[in-house]
């Protein structure tokens, strides 16, 4: 089944929140969800996986946020991430900070390396869903002739578990609600 991107952004934030995270960093989870998917990447099951891991060391949304609050360090030098748990997550912030600093920025490990100039992808390898070691840094790259999607196909297991979590977000359903005019009412002669 394929969604629009708003319907991957909206799941996102929800399931962020659902898993704890707050409003704004379910904001940032979804935005990021939404720019791996208009890149060819399954987004929602690399969120469905930073989710599963809860906001623990090496968690890349907060190495996300730190890393586009602090682009331009980047001109002065690579800077290592360290350990990285779907480092995926981490694409969506160096395209940030690429555009905030007008440059090409590259992630990189021993088995892949990731670049993007804020709108394109190129990515050579495979990231692994855990690494040891990330390098970001400032690169010069010709990334032309890039492809967006407008539609994201998710694996149906991760976009269940992200629709399970953002139900932890729906106030349950009282009587006093339903006689305030909530869902069907008392009476539903429809």
């Amino acid at each position: 089944m394929s969604f629009s991107l708003n319907e991957v952004e909206a799941m996102a934030k929800r399931a962020a929140r659902g898993a704890g995270h707050t409003w704004g960093q379910a904001e940032e989870a979804s935005k990021a969800t939404r720019w791996l998917c208009a890149q060819g990447v399954d987004g929602v099951s690399v969120l469905a996986e930073v989710l599963k891991h809860g906001p623990s060391q090496g968690c890349p949304l907060g190495l996300g946020v730190a890393l586009s609050d602090e682009a331009a360090a980047l001109v002065e030098g690579p800077k290592q991430l360290g350990r990285v748990r779907q480092p995926e997550m981490v694409l969506p912030f160096a395209a940030m900070a690429a555009r905030q600093l007008g440059k090409v920025v590259q992630l990189s490990c021993d088995t892949a390396k990731a670049t993007t100039d804020g709108c394109a992808l190129l990515v050579t390898g495979t990231l692994p869903d855990d690494v040891e070691n990330l390098t970001i840094s400032v690169v010069t790259a010709d990334l032309h002739g890039a492809t967006h999607a407008t539609r994201a196909i998710p694996s149906t297991e991760a976009w269940s578990f992200l629709s399970e979590l953002a139900h932890l977000t729906y106030a349950p359903a009282t009587e006093e609600s339903r006689r305030l005019g909530a869902g069907a009412g008392l009476s539903d002669n429809d």
